[in-house]
């Protein structure tokens, strides 16, 4: 195996590791949503946005996944 591919399973590792084990702030989220937030809007290229908005997407679910459950499990019920 290459160098590189070592690295990646080693950083791969790394975030499986640290989400067992990390707290995270819904503070440290919101400001990071924020900032991609402010990112997409100067970004012209849509594959860039594409990505940005999928990284704050990905990053908000890191807090407030447990409350979208909640939200659209609420909305399953009352439909």
């Amino acid at each position: 195996m290459s160098d590189e591919h070592n690295d990646i399973i080693a950083a791969q590792h790394h975030l499986a590791t640290a989400d067992e084990y990390e707290e995270i702030s819904s503070e440290e989220v919101d400001r990071a949503v924020e900032a991609l937030d402010r990112l997409i809007a100067g970004v012209q290229s849509e594959n860039i946005k594409h990505y940005l908005e999928e990284a704050a997407s990905n990053i908000y679910y890191l807090v407030y996944e447990q409350e979208v459950a909640e939200t659209d499990e609420e909305i399953d019920q009352a439909a």
